[in-house]
């Protein structure tokens, strides 16, 4: 279960890389483009695919074995929030009229 561990912590880089990347479109605050784009790279794409993956995990164990032991309650519930920063940011760009 050290695994789960790991890969919690990594997705919770992966959301707070996810909350700069956003906050890197709405004022262009780096002027280093090698850090925005390490930025971008961490935040949206390893993000998209690195939160969703954990939080499908933490739902197997919860299933399987009624707990997480390994993983800290505050770590499991800010990976759970930043999945639903990430759904939100999806539907937003996808249904979001651009006039």
């Amino acid at each position: 279960m050290r695994w789960l561990l790991f890969l919690s912590r990594l997705a919770f880089i992966c959301g707070i890389f996810f909350l700069l990347t956003v906050s890197l479109q709405i004022s262009s605050w780096s002027q280093d483009e090698a850090v925005t784009s390490t930025i971008v790279i961490i935040g949206y794409f390893l993000g998209v695919f690195i939160i969703p993956g954990v939080n499908f995990c933490y739902l197997l164990v919860l299933i399987i074995r009624k707990k997480l032991y390994p993983v800290p309650l505050w770590l499991s519930i800010a990976n759970l929030l930043f999945l639903f920063l990430l759904i939100f940011y999806i539907f937003y760009l996808n249904f979001h009229p651009n006039e």
